[in-house]
């Protein structure tokens, strides 16, 4: 019964950071019992990034052109900053699992949805796809014009060559050029210089890609019709692209992606205590719906809660981002939303999605990829309905399955104590059976993975040689005293407690 973990975990052995998590490693020396005793502690790749800040005033001029659009909140958070807990970040990123687009922990999976981005956004999740092309407008939209012949008429002014790089323009140049739009302009000044805060905003913001320092001509459709942009879904295209970023993060061959850069850093051992926390955690400890309280919801975005976004929070389907297509997981994850887990069907295999950016000549994506285009214009077909239930959670079937398969550990078993003993907690047992959900029909799957199926291969643990070690100072790790190392904290029996020395992690 449920997934099989072969599949689940078919990307251990191919590109995913868990697969060599023990394979890069530093060194912590304890005394022991009259020995020095050396043990390897998982790896300390930490992402490091950097928080672009765009450099443009928001206008109040602007503020009805970001209203019509559905970004107005979006631009309120841009002009704030955010204090980013890079080991804690670099800890989820490590149990982020592209195979189920889900995070996988302790007590199952979770993961980011349609719901988070409408509360922490406030962009609008239900819409057109923001899709199209991507530099050769005039072949495909009506009344389009050759791409830089259009920029020209939407922002009256072309950048000079030095400052474009095939289709894409230097931020610099934005931002000296429309910095701060002139007192006293007429209206069509200040769409101009609307138009261009709007590309940054979503640019840099929104969808940074790798350079961080450069804004792509593909949104000139959009500002090009100003009052039609709130007919889009920017929340889904979004997610899309928060998707494709974390995959693309947790492979381990990722030198730097969108702002992100992971590398060996002396933040290592706060990364190696964030992923202890995080696989010490129990099921009582997560709260499955944290924006059920009233304060919460007393502080969003009004338009984001009408009925047409919220029914989509728990819809499984496409998320489209021009020829980023991924996947809507929601049925792996209930009790975000008031139910409870049944055992996993099979997620659906879209590995083959993780190589397409639309480089290497342009097209047209919504005929490209029309099956999955087709599948968010039908997505009110296939919103979830299960049973709300007072106490959301996984099911007794499926944390019987989840401790038995899933990847829930990812510290050597000489920091964890062995919580897998930990007994199911009785109050899954409570929850009973989740009630049967819609999903996509298991023909119309077999045949998509038919197309996708890749080759893998199983990961290989490397840490059998702990049980050995342990075997003689076991007693001694128990029943000792705390002894502090960079890499973490050991135990030494009490009478050594002078004697001890810890070395650094190297």
């Amino acid at each position: 019964m449920g997934e099989d973990p072969g599949r689940l975990y078919r990307l251990d052995g191919v590109t995913h950071i868990a697969g060599v998590i023990n394979d890069e490693v530093s060194v912590i020396v304890v005394f022991v019992n009259g020995f020095w005793t050396w043990f390897e502690l998982a790896p300390r790749r930490c992402i490091s990034s950097v928080r672009r800040q765009q450099g443009m005033i928001l206008d109040e001029r602007y503020v009805p052109y970001l209203q019509m659009a559905g970004l107005y909140h979006l631009a309120r958070l841009n002009d704030r900053w955010f204090r980013l807990d890079e080991p804690l970040v670099s800890a989820f990123v490590e149990r982020w699992r592209p195979e189920t687009h889900t995070f996988h922990m302790p007590f199952g999976e979770y993961t980011i949805t349609l719901q988070d981005v409408a509360y922490h956004l406030g962009l609008p999740v239900d819409g057109d796809y923001i899709s199209g092309c991507l530099t050769d407008f005039h072949l495909y939209i009506e009344g389009g014009r050759p791409a830089w012949q259009w920029f020209r008429e939407l922002l009256g002014v072309l950048p000079p060559e030095n400052q474009v790089q095939k289709f894409a323009v230097n931020c610099t140049w934005f931002q000296e050029t429309f910095g701060e739009c002139p007192d006293g302009a007429d209206e069509e000044t200040v769409r101009r210089f609307a138009r261009a805060y709007i590309m940054m905003l979503l640019g840099t913001q929104l969808f940074a890609d790798k350079s961080g320092n450069r804004i792509h001509i593909k949104w000139l459709p959009y500002v090009a019709r100003l009052e039609e942009m709130g007919r889009y879904n920017w929340g889904s295209a979004a997610l899309a692209w928060l998707y494709r970023c974390m995959c693309r993060v947790a492979n381990r061959h990722v030198v730097k992606w969108s702002g992100y850069n992971p590398r060996i850093s002396n933040k290592g051992p706060r990364v190696q205590m964030a992923r202890l926390k995080i696989d010490l955690l129990q099921p009582r400890d997560f709260v499955w719906m944290p924006y059920s309280a009233l304060d919460v919801i007393q502080v969003v975005h009004p338009e984001v809660l009408e009925p047409r976004h919220t029914m989509l929070w728990r819809c499984r389907t496409s998320l489209i981002y021009f020829a980023v297509v991924e996947w809507h997981q929601v049925d792996r994850v209930l009790p975000q939303f008031g139910g409870v887990q049944p055992l996993p069907r099979p997620a659906l295999n879209i590995d083959f999605f993780m190589s397409k950016d639309g480089r290497g000549g342009d097209r047209w994506f919504p005929a490209h990829l029309a099956e999955w285009h087709l599948h968010w214009q039908e997505r009110v077909e296939h919103i979830l309905q299960f049973d709300i239930v007072p106490d959301p959670g996984p099911s007794h079937d499926f944390l019987t399955w989840w401790y038995q398969h899933g990847k829930r550990f990812l510290s050597p078993e000489m920091l964890l104590g062995d919580p897998r003993g930990i007994p199911i907690p009785d109050e899954a047992t409570q929850r009973g059976v989740q009630v049967e959900y819609q999903i996509w029909t298991e023909s119309t799957i077999r045949r998509i993975e038919r197309r996708a199926r890749v080759g893998t291969r199983r990961s290989q643990r490397k840490w059998n040689w702990v049980d050995h070690a342990m075997d003689d100072v076991q007693d001694a790790v128990r029943g000792g005293v705390r002894q502090r190392g960079r890499g973490g904290r050991r135990r030494v029996p009490a009478a050594r407690e002078g004697a001890h020395q810890a070395g650094g992690c190297s």
